[in-house]
């Protein structure tokens, strides 16, 4: 946590791969993950938080979102909601009125953003690169540009599912949760 609040990194197991995360509210800490990633600006990062009542304080929940974060929630599913008004944190990105978020279910994270709140979290690895799945990966593809490293084993989960609920249901990257199965949420 000490780290975090510095504006330092910490390299986090998923149970999709390792990510690198960054306390939002940090002096720096943002820019900091944009840096090392060598990630664009204008690709943002996402929000994972403990639970989605976590999350509440980052982007707004309607029924739907309510109702697909109960089924998926803990698990490989990345929502884009609306940015909740006051929630001042910038996570780069070209639409700044929504954010992309998930509650991971690897047991390691989960304590960690049960301790800090929610974190900016992107793969453990120089943007355009292969994700880490290992913590050797994440050290070697990011080096002491890392303040911490949390080893939680392997991570061979697939890709989060991204699907968007800002206006209708929007599949943006296809992964381990398919749109049919959020449209028998919803429906």
């Amino acid at each position: 946590m000490a780290a975090l609040r510095r504006g330092r990194l910490v390299v986090l197991p998923t149970d999709t791969v390792y990510g690198i995360a960054a306390l939002p509210r940090s002096q720096g800490g943002t820019a900091e993950l944009f840096a090392v990633k060598e990630r664009p600006s204008d690709k943002a990062i996402p929000v994972l938080g403990a639970s989605p009542a976590d999350l509440a304080e980052v982007v707004d929940f309607d029924d739907r979102a309510r109702a697909v974060a109960g089924v998926f929630w803990p698990g490989p599913l990345t929502l884009v909601l609306p940015r909740r008004a006051g929630w001042p944190y910038d996570l780069g990105g070209a639409d700044p009125t929504t954010i992309a978020v998930r509650v991971p279910s690897h047991p390691t994270t989960r304590a960690l953003l049960e301790l800090s709140g929610p974190l900016a979290v992107t793969s453990a690895n120089r943007s355009g690169a292969v994700p880490a799945t290992s913590i050797e990966e994440a050290r070697a593809a990011l080096g002491d540009a890392v303040a911490v490293y949390l080893d939680g084993g392997r991570c061979e989960g697939a890709p989060s599912s991204v699907v968007s609920l800002v206006d209708d249901v929007e599949l943006l990257r296809a992964g381990a949760v398919s749109l049919e199965e959020i449209h028998s949420v919803i429906e």
